[in-house]
């Protein structure tokens, strides 16, 4: 069982995250539904990639983060300011993040895009960092390791993964995920 840190949250496999975006940044997963016409697949698609490195889902209606289909998944796993307002506040299973500046993010971490008016409308994911800034990774305009300076947008923000909660201990679901022959429920 993996060891927890002093807020009682498991280690976040940036690793396992950072695969699994590179393995589906140019293709879709059979296992999930492509939201690409009907709003975009960006939040659809980093939330694959930080349930592969947790296997850990919160199934609280409404405001938990949890996809068992395209009609029975939380608000906060396709949409941009639901899983932002998920990450930063969850106090239950399932990832936790804290907001931070561009420079305390880590390949696995998240960056959110957003407009002038305080609305965000794009999530990446970093897969690297070298010395002319971050590579990331999105959906709906599908990326693979794509410079994040080269986006336009108005405002940003930093999404760092602390770590989850997990009520079952043990559950194993990169493996099936990755290579998207099952979806494995922890």
């Amino acid at each position: 069982m993996p060891q927890q840190n002093g807020k009682g949250l498991r280690p976040y496999n940036r690793e396992h995250a950072v695969q699994y975006a590179r393995r589906w940044a140019l293709g879709r997963n059979p296992l999930f539904y492509n939201f690409k016409g009907i709003g975009g697949d960006c939040t659809n698609y980093i939330s694959q990639c930080v349930y592969a490195g947790t296997c850990a889902m919160n199934f609280t209606k409404t405001f938990g983060w949890y996809y068992l289909s395209s009609s029975d998944r939380a608000p906060a796993w396709s949409g941009v300011q639901y899983l932002y307002n998920f990450l930063t506040g969850n106090r239950g299973p399932g990832p936790v993040c804290e907001e931070t500046g561009l420079d305390g993010l880590l390949p696995g971490d998240l960056i959110q895009l957003g407009r002038d008016d305080g609305s965000f409308f794009h999530t990446l994911i970093i897969t690297d960092k070298d010395r002319d800034g971050y590579l990331v990774c999105a959906h709906t305009n599908d990326s693979l390791d794509r410079r994040l300076s080269s986006y336009q947008y108005e405002r940003i923000r930093g999404m760092h993964i602390l770590g989850y909660r997990q009520g079952s201990a043990g559950c194993n679901c990169f493996s099936f995920l990755y290579d998207g022959h099952k979806l494995v429920i922890c």
